[in-house]
């Protein structure tokens, strides 16, 4: 007695069950590309701000001129002395500047002066968005800029 072929396939439980899961796995690749774009956008802030303030200290020697990077931490914006463009930070990157006390001009705003021997005021610029946190500490006797990650010990 010959009977009917065993029917090979999946159910339809299994079908969804493995749809179920695809989707799972897409949202999870979404929710840490979103929050690498965060981190790139602040990368990319500190990147130019990093770039300003080279910019400030070579023209300083090369004109032998004082120049200025001022930062307004109410606006979220900084400009140099020398140009009239004023450069924008997003408003959900919350920036903190750190330098001389003869530098604070008023109510949230600050400078950082480059001279014409190379030499600065000094300071640190420290920018944040969410877990993101990144630092530019300026040398003020070189003039130096360096870019740090710094993180939370309980984010380590």
């Amino acid at each position: 007695m010959q009977g009917y072929p065993k029917q090979q396939g999946f159910t339809l439980i299994e079908l969804i069950v493995v749809l179920v899961i695809v989707i799972l796995g897409f949202s999870a690749i979404g929710i840490s590309l979103s929050s690498g774009n965060d981190t790139a956008e602040i990368k990319a802030v500190a990147r130019d701000i990093v770039s300003a303030l080279r910019y400030a200290r070579g023209q300083a020697l090369m004109d032998h001129q004082e120049i200025t990077l001022s930062f307004d931490l109410e606006e979220n914006s900084y400009t140099l002395s020398n140009r009239d463009k004023i450069y924008t930070i997003p408003d959900e990157i919350s920036l903190t500047v750190v330098t001389a006390q003869s530098e604070l001009t008023g109510q949230g705003q600050g400078n950082i002066r480059f001279y014409p021997d190379g030499s600065s005021t000094g300071g640190r610029v420290t920018l944040e968005r969410d877990k993101a946190k990144l630092q530019i500490d300026i040398n003020w006797l070189t003039g130096a800029c360096e870019l740090n990650d710094t993180f939370d010990d309980a984010d380590r």
